[in-house]
């Protein structure tokens, strides 16, 4: 992705539609270069046009991106696998982003597919479609134009918004960049318009599209970003020229409320709720959520047919992983709690540094590789353990097989959120039928939270009520948070909740950043454990891996060099 197409490139972009390498809906289909008129005079090549802008809506957060460990490797997640290579997330780690060699796929797919949907909603009276189908798909392109607009709207702050028009090489294209305030208003006034028109449920043939749900929950989470810390009067700049762009000049409590009421349109609509299985085991709807394609907690998702793909990146190299994403840093391992509810750290939690991985809470071992953990491999199908350890026996200190730290993994973990138990890399006749969530119920309900604890002067039952039922979801045993807790307090319960609960699915980079705590997470040494085999049993010594580097500039990414010096009118972000 980092070979993008540069801004200028797709407004030079002819018209072709898109072969698309989804199922269901998006099915595969024939790529062929044909003109607009042909395109939106056959119904099939209509859809199929617009299946295309469908293609890259989970690119931002896959665990691939950069070439390595993407937005989980760039935050204090993960030690991305190519770390003698210079890309972006060794630039976001060690605090040397540079907008000369920064990525910019960002901009340029989400530019490219803001494009085509402008290109779909311009020929759409032409389509042989029938009514209802034009309006359906119509309101489907304005939730997707915008769910690109947000993309480009985390990264970068205020950008150029291109209206409904479809600009070619002759044209002079907007290179002003628009407000936050005003991108802001325009994702949520996209979101509202094409919510009217869709179900809250897509089903059949239909499942995986746009739905209401989808519309709201983005609304919710724009909205979120808006009320946060580094939006909602945080200026980054002195800058009178850049102030508008970064953020709102002045805080407004009223924002979380916008927020809030956002989130509970989801909630309250009763059609969606979390996947709860505490009986098979704790915590098992956890881990099922992610193996099925369809639940009830799943409202928006990059679809695809069966697969094996997050077990080709996360699994150990046993398992035949030969190119892999990232590898979990201890400390986000730490963060995770007891099966009780209460921290490590806490006295009466019962953690035993001698036995870190027991009585943990469940989401833990559904999302670290960690030693000894059995899962299956090929061709027996059946569950062997991971060997992470070092043999002290060993003079020379050689690891003891390949999975072992500083041979498999630089920090002692692999990833275990999202794979399949049932499911190995290197063996054919093993897939599941996952689709990479991008929006979830349990977001929802942590959005909800947030946007009302921040609003009032103490947590209410209504937030507790959503806390714990991601609580009770987990498995943990009690669920119930302790009574009368302060803002703040229940702030930092939220914020850790978001940190387990959505880990490794594109949150965490720019959470901490929103929170405008990224100066604190994001500029740490970073850990792995080394555990070592004795014959009186399995010690675990912390270990350094990487000191993170962060400066204030690094809040927002920096607009692509290729891109500012087409224009004087396209101003770049603060410190860049």
């Amino acid at each position: 992705m980092d070979k993008a197409l540069s801004f200028i490139s797709l407004i030079l972009f002819s018209v072709v539609t898109v072969s698309c390498k989804k199922e269901s809906f998006l099915g595969k289909t024939k790529s062929t270069d044909l003109d607009e008129q042909t395109v939106f005079a056959d119904s099939a090549y209509t859809m199929n046009f617009l299946n295309g802008i469908y293609n890259d809506i989970g690119f931002s957060v896959h665990p691939d991106r950069f070439n390595g460990g993407g937005l989980d490797a760039a935050s204090d997640e993960a030690e991305g696998s190519s770390s003698g290579a210079v890309n972006t997330y060794i630039q976001f780690a060690t605090g040397t982003v540079n907008p000369a060699i920064i990525t910019n796929d960002a901009w340029s797919i989400s530019y490219t597919n803001i494009r085509r949907a402008n290109i779909y909603l311009k020929h759409l009276p032409e389509a042989t479609f029938s009514k209802a189908l034009q309006t359906r798909t119509k309101a489907e392109a304005r939730f997707l134009r915008a769910w690109y607009y947000f993309i480009l709207l985390e990264h970068y702050g205020g950008i150029p918004l291109m209206g409904d028009s479809v600009y070619n090489a002759t044209d002079e294209v907007p290179r002003v960049r628009n407000t936050f305030g005003e991108c802001v208003n325009y994702i949520v006034n996209e979101c509202d318009s094409a919510a009217k028109y869709l179900d809250w449920t897509q089903v059949a043939e239909n499942y995986g599209r746009v739905n209401k749900a989808a519309c709201k929950s983005l609304k919710s989470r724009v909205l979120l970003y808006a009320a946060s810390p580094l939006f909602n009067g945080g200026q980054l700049t002195d800058r009178p020229e850049l102030r508008s762009l970064t953020g709102y000049g002045t805080a407004d409590i009223n924002r979380w409320k916008l927020a809030e009421d956002a989130a509970l349109e989801v909630i309250n609509s009763n059609n969606y709720n979390l996947l709860i299985d505490n009986t098979t085991e704790p915590g098992y709807g956890f881990y099922q959520v992610f193996t099925l394609r369809k639940s009830s907690e799943l409202i928006f998702a990059r679809m695809q047919g069966p697969n094996r793909e997050l077990e080709a990146l996360w699994q150990p190299p046993t398992r035949g992983v030969t190119n892999p994403a990232a590898y979990p840093y201890l400390d986000l391992a730490e963060a995770f709690g007891m099966a009780n509810g209460k921290p490590i750290q806490d006295p009466a939690s019962g953690y035993d540094e001698r036995n870190p991985y027991n009585n943990r809470d469940p989401r833990f071992n559904n999302t670290f590789i960690r030693d000894q953990t059995l899962i299956v491999r090929r061709p027996e199908i059946t569950k062997f353990p991971v060997n992470i350890y070092i043999d002290a026996t060993d003079p020379s200190r050689i690891s003891s097989g390949q999975d072992a730290i500083y041979k498999g993994t630089p920090t002692g973990f692999y990833t275990n959120k999202m794979l399949n138990r049932d499911v190995v890399s290197d063996w054919f006749n093993t897939n599941t039928n996952r689709c990479f969530p991008l929006i979830r119920y349990a977001e929802v309900l942590l959005n909800f939270a947030e946007a009302r604890n921040e609003r009032l002067s103490a947590p209410d039952a209504e937030v507790y009520k959503a806390v714990e039922e991601i609580r009770k979801r987990a498995g943990l045993n009690p669920f119930a948070l302790p009574a009368g807790l302060s803002t703040s307090s229940m702030r930092s319960i939220i914020q850790n909740e978001r940190r387990l609960e959505l880990a490794f699915e594109g949150h965490r980079f720019f959470d901490v950043r929103r929170w405008k705590i990224a100066e604190t997470t994001e500029n740490q040494q970073m850990h792995g454990t080394e555990p070592t085999r004795t014959a009186s049993g399995t010690t675990f010594r912390t270990i350094n891996v990487r000191k993170h580097v962060f400066d204030k500039r690094m809040y927002l990414w920096p607009i692509p060099l290729s891109e500012v010096s087409k224009s004087s009118q396209l101003l770049q972000n603060p410190g860049y």
